[in-house]
């Protein structure tokens, strides 16, 4: 049995897990990013994890094949440079070279949303099919576009940025700079937004009694608040649905894939959101009256994905 260490480096919480051969999660460690910090910092952290994890594991770090990475933002692959990354604060960060410093294992390192998709097309709901789209809804809207059993990743390792299509012109500011992207609305920490915009307008909401206070507003706050009927807890969710529905109907026309799979998570509301999508995706998609349609699914390895298809660059390579 071959083993492998997966790295998820998220905008809030950095996650190591030891993988098996068999895509299997046998131990995982977490801590939070700390952002804004150091990547040297961040590192230090990754290495510990990865320490902490094969611990847990019964295992011995000698037992492991390889590190693989999943971080936001442009990997070059062979350089295992970030090259930017928004929501990290990186430029040029050779995170490579500078884990290998730490650990005595090859080290791999890719776009997160990326191994995400690899991790579920290989081992989740992608099973059996050659073309998925990967959307990753979590402190950001992360993107894997995996067509004839190849990850796009453009040839300068850019591809596949989901999350920052425009949506709505002259929108929401954005990490990346631009305004309007789908992650400003179709993300965590959109739906934040969105939610806390909500409650200023509606002050007698129950939204208020879940969350007393602005910063105690989570993502699922709003599906709290709608399960007991609130109106603005509606509103929110339905701007929310809209601007994920209008993304997803974008790479959809654009890619044609078998399946759309929503994962991070939000992705746990399960049906509650795929079949409202599937519902637009219907009725807008531009081969809507096509024999063969794409499905949107959920994601079947939650937030395991990340870290499998990290995992899993050691494995394939």
């Amino acid at each position: 049995m071959k083993y492998y260490l997966g790295v998820d480096v998220g905008g809030t919480n950095l996650v190591a897990a030891v993988v098996d051969e068999d895509d299997r999660i046998l131990a995982k460690a977490s801590c939070k990013t700390n952002l804004p910090r150091k990547p040297e910092l961040t590192v230090e952290d990754i290495a510990q994890l990865c320490h902490q994890a094969v611990e847990q594991s019964g295992l011995s770090m000698a037992q492991m094949e390889s590190v693989g990475i999943g971080v936001p933002g442009i990997v070059n692959l062979e350089t295992g440079v970030v090259e930017y990354s928004c929501n990290l604060d990186y430029h040029n960060v050779p995170i490579v070279h500078m884990l290998k410093e730490k650990l005595p294992l090859p080290v791999f390192a890719e776009n997160d949303a990326n191994v995400a998709a690899i991790g579920e097309f290989a081992a989740g709901a992608g099973q059996g099919c050659q073309s998925m789209v990967a959307i990753t809804l979590g402190t950001g809207v992360g993107g894997g576009v995996i067509i004839d059993n190849k990850i796009l990743t453009g040839f300068n390792y850019s591809g596949g940025e989901l999350g920052h299509m425009v949506i709505q012109k002259g929108g929401r500011p954005c990490n990346c700079g631009r305004r309007g992207c789908l992650e400003t609305y179709a993300s965590a920490t959109g739906l934040i937004q969105t939610t806390i915009e909500k409650m200023r307008q509606y002050p007698d909401s129950l939204l208020w009694k879940i969350a007393p206070t602005e910063a105690q507003v989570e993502g699922k706050t709003v599906f709290d608040a709608l399960k007991k009927g609130d109106a603005a807890a509606k509103e929110a969710f339905e701007e929310f649905i809209d601007a994920l529905s209008c993304g997803v109907v974008n790479i959809i026309d654009i890619f044609q894939p078998e399946i759309v799979c929503i994962g991070g998570g939000l992705s746990r509301q399960g049906r509650v959101l795929t079949d409202l999508i599937q519902k637009v995706a219907d009725q807008e998609e531009y081969n809507r009256d096509g024999k063969h349609r794409c499905k949107i699914v959920t994601a079947r390895l939650g937030n395991d994905a990340g870290l499998i298809g990290a995992a899993l660059q050691g494995k394939y390579r």
